[in-house]
């Protein structure tokens, strides 16, 4: 039984709080020159939009999610995004089956993704979404057999859009779990001199979980772009160091 956007949005209204979405509305910046202003918010928590997710999840189809993603609703794009995030867990591999397996639904959703990253217009929308839908497309390979093109991500990275450069840093997350470095670096060095606090934040994250799980090669990469990072990068960076570590790379 599909289940149609009408109806997911039908509910979500039903729960909507207007005191949380008044507090969302400070959470996320919502005022004049912030940089989620003019979003809209019904007040619903995270957990409860998962459940609403859990209910209609493979039973929505890409032309339904759609809908939920030009929502003016801040968590019916949530909604939205999370469904996708679940086409995507199911079109992934199982562990004995060969790699190529789900490969064109999997691009068929990294596709749709990639046209609605406008939809994914606050930092929570990002970071719930692309590394689970980009970042696994790009770990597995093609329908032919041949990785998918990461040139995609240096595309987004080179967007004058805010949150399509942090999709091209964060779905590097997914890459970094499989210890592949080099995007996240790449990315990460053509970001540096970014002028907004969410992308130090996000560049400084990415380069944590590259030292989470190999410290040479994050202290490598310190050792030649200290003295070009933000603070707040940098702070976010070496947040796992030990004290001694974390004065040693402050005062670079």
């Amino acid at each position: 039984m599909q289940i149609q956007a009408t109806d997911i949005i039908a509910t979500m209204q039903s729960m909507s709080d207007p005191q949380q979405a008044r507090h969302l509305m400070r959470f996320f910046k919502t005022s004049p020159g912030q940089y989620g202003e003019g979003d809209q918010f019904l007040g619903i928590k995270v957990p409860h939009i998962r459940l609403v997710v859990k209910e209609a999840r493979h039973h929505v189809t890409l032309d339904q999610i759609a809908v939920l993603l030009h929502s003016p609703w801040h968590e019916v794009r949530l909604c939205g995004f999370l469904l996708l995030v679940e086409e995507m867990r199911v079109a992934l591999p199982k562990s004995r089956q060969a790699p190529t397996t789900g490969a064109t639904r999997r691009q068929e959703i990294a596709y749709f993704y990639l046209r609605h990253t406008r939809c994914a217009n606050n930092w929570d929308l990002v970071d719930m979404s692309c590394p689970k839908i980009l970042g696994n497309w790009l770990i597995y390979p093609s329908p032919d057999g041949t990785p998918p093109d990461r040139q995609i991500l240096y595309h987004l990275a080179q967007s004058r859009n805010l949150w399509e450069q942090r999709i091209s840093i964060v779905t590097c997350w997914m890459l970094i779990r499989a210890n592949q470095y080099d995007d996240a670096l790449t990315i990460s060095t053509m970001l540096l001199s970014h002028p907004h606090d969410l992308i130090h934040k996000a560049v400084g994250w990415m380069l944590r979980e590259v030292g989470k799980r190999d410290m040479s090669v994050l202290q490598a990469y310190l050792t030649t772009h200290v003295s070009q990072m933000h603070r707040t990068t940098l702070r976010y960076a070496i947040e796992k160091m030990s004290p001694i570590e974390r004065k040693y790379w402050m005062t670079r």
